[in-house]
């Protein structure tokens, strides 16, 4: 599902840009949403990126210490690195959807109708995902 919604994403952006483009260039005119749409999927892209490379356990990582530490202390490492990272994820979930909740009681609206709480329901879902990934990791090192 994350594999699809993220090439689907993808798909829809470039579409949506090189029709923008098009219509500017060559009609003088676009969509007055386009631009909120495109970056909100933007967004979109870059959280469900972070949730298939945390699934495929190939995120960004610093492994300046996993070259000089024994085995033992670097699977220590490795595990405390995970919890720390599902906390960081744990913390920012919490946070964004605090911020989803206020956008749902302002009832600000994001493009033609859709509220600007529903296209930010991607936060909070994918830094829970994110972090329980973490923990897993943390568990199964």
């Amino acid at each position: 599902m994350e594999d699809f919604s993220l090439v689907f994403s993808l798909l829809v952006v470039v579409s949506l840009a090189l029709l923008q483009i098009f219509l500017r260039n060559v009609f003088g005119f676009g969509f007055m949403w386009a631009e909120s749409v495109l970056k909100i999927l933007v967004l979109w892209i870059a959280l469900l990126g972070a949730m298939v490379a945390t699934r495929e356990n190939q995120h960004i990582k610093i492994d300046l210490l996993e070259r000089f530490l024994p085995p033992l202390a670097l699977l220590l490492c490795r595990k405390m690195s995970s919890i720390f990272s599902a906390i960081i994820c744990g913390l920012a979930a919490y946070w964004s959807a605090d911020l989803v909740y206020y956008e749902f009681l302002d009832s600000t609206v994001a493009f033609c109708v859709v509220p600007v709480w529903l296209c930010q329901m991607i936060m909070p879902i994918a830094f829970c995902v994110m972090g329980l990934r973490f923990l897993s990791h943390g568990w199964n090192t």
